[in-house]
């Protein structure tokens, strides 16, 4: 699938940067062998998603920092019970459980898995998202 593609529809690509960024941040999978973390067009979705959910360029380096902790599973990220319930616990738990050393990013994380989890997401997603249609349109 290529992101930037036009042959997508309208409501596929937004669907793909809210599933690429919630597979990124799931510490189900993000600690597995077979993670994929060389894939750039899931990155590219993580990036979309972040840009455009959080507003504030501040806000946004501190992800980034704090993205690199989870993803080499360092601080609260590293203990013990962190990596036992990793499988045990609905994510969103997981997240305020282990993730208070990175607080915006477990802001992020939650204000994502909510769009993801919403009965009424499609909608909303839409809405939200809309800009990045008309970006891809203008690529």
């Amino acid at each position: 699938m290529n992101l930037f593609g036009k042959s997508l529809i309208r409501g596929g690509i937004i669907n793909f940067i809210l599933h690429a960024t919630a597979y990124y941040i799931n510490p189900q999978l993000h600690y597995e062998p077979n993670f994929r973390n060389d894939d750039v067009e899931v990155k590219e979705g993580l990036y979309i998603c972040m840009r455009r959910l959080v507003n504030d360029v501040a806000e946004r380096t501190k992800i980034h920092l704090q993205l690199t902790d989870f993803h080499y599973g360092r601080g609260t990220f590293y203990l013990e019970d962190a990596k036992a319930c990793r499988k045990v616990m609905f994510l969103g738990e997981w997240w305020k459980m282990f993730g208070d050393r990175t607080p915006e990013l477990k802001r992020f994380v939650v204000r994502v898995l909510s769009l993801t989890c919403s009965s009424s997401g499609c909608e909303h997603n839409w809405s939200s998202l809309e800009i990045v249609i008309q970006v891809l349109e203008v690529i």
